[in-house]
């Protein structure tokens, strides 16, 4: 008698057939280890078993700050920014830019993970089969699509003098890019970086003016840099997404969790947190925990810029 196929195997072959169906499209979000447990009632074993196998079969694949997605056939890595194919009558004027562009409305509006090949297609009343002409799959439109964000960074003109004032506006120049684009600090990788060379125009920018260091140490201020940048702003995309599940603004949601807040405050159990209350609600924001670290920062970056320059007896 042959034998029943296990859990894990009876729900890999579930999620295939709605791949196979056109259900899930590539680029599609694939349920998450918590949505298989909830959906199919199994352990989390098993739920990270299913997505295992099937990126191990080639028909999932995980992208940062997305998750695990549906594969596009014969997706091959891309070492460069992709190039336009040549379009096609039918593509009803859709150019490799005027997709990026709607990629960007739809990312900026509803967060990454609501991109999906089919709802940029959508945006043009064509099927996402006509997308592939411009971009050859979700991955090559994200990296267009933070590559142009960058694009529209301006850059001060004149530029300001000093290494940490130089710092400190680049710093700032990309705070301001999240906030126009809060999915962009999410998906942007220190450990498996995408070539965008608008992004690193800016840090280079940033770091012109910072002499006397090695280049292996001038790249470790860099990404310190960066990445403090982009880790304080993806509460921006965090916040975009909790609006959504919830309804709620930043504002509403803290008043809905004032009397909560006000007990623990006046307990006399929490004495630093205590000590803020009476102060405006906006005496702690995520812009001034910006500021405060990056002003502690490049304090920290002092020490190391003004000692290496004492010790070649040049000057700061």
């Amino acid at each position: 008698m042959e034998q029943p196929a296990p859990p894990y195997r009876r729900i890999v072959d579930a999620i295939r057939c709605r791949i196979d169906s056109g259900e899930l499209a590539p680029g599609d979000r694939v349920p998450s280890t918590r949505r298989i447990t909830q959906e199919w009632g199994v352990a989390m074993a098993t739920a990270t078993k299913v997505l295992t196998t099937l990126r191990q079969e080639g028909v999932v694949r995980a992208v940062p700050g997305v998750g695990t997605v549906v594969a596009e056939p014969q997706q091959a890595a891309r070492p460069e920014l992709p190039r336009e194919r040549r379009p096609r009558e039918t593509d009803r004027g859709l150019s490799r830019e005027s997709v990026v562009r709607a990629g960007l409305k739809i990312a900026d509006a509803e967060g990454l993970r609501a991109l999906s090949m089919r709802r940029v297609a959508a945006e043009f009343g064509v099927s996402s089969m006509a997308l592939y002409r411009h971009v050859a799959n979700k991955d090559e439109l994200v990296v267009l699509m933070a590559d142009a964000a960058f694009r529209d960074v301006e850059l001060p003109d004149p530029a300001p003098d000093g290494w940490r004032a130089r710092m400190a506006a680049g710093a700032r120049l990309q705070w301001e890019l999240y906030q126009r684009h809060p999915w962009l600090a999410h998906y942007l990788s220190i450990t498996r970086p995408q070539p965008m060379p608008r992004a690193m125009a800016l840090i280079e920018w940033t770091m012109a003016r910072v002499t006397g260091m090695d280049p292996v140490t001038l790249i470790h201020m860099a990404v310190t840099l960066l990445n403090y940048v982009r880790a304080t702003a993806a509460g921006f995309e965090d916040d975009l997404e909790a609006e959504q599940e919830t309804g709620m603004d930043r504002n509403q949601w803290m008043a809905s969790m004032e009397p909560v807040f006000e007990g623990i405050l006046t307990s006399g159990s929490y004495p630093m947190y205590g000590g803020i209350s009476g102060h405006d609600d906006g005496v702690v924001t995520l812009t001034s925990l910006f500021e405060f670290g990056l002003a502690r920062l490049l304090d920290g970056m002092a020490a190391l810029v003004e000692g290496r320059a004492a010790d070649s007896g040049g000057v700061s």
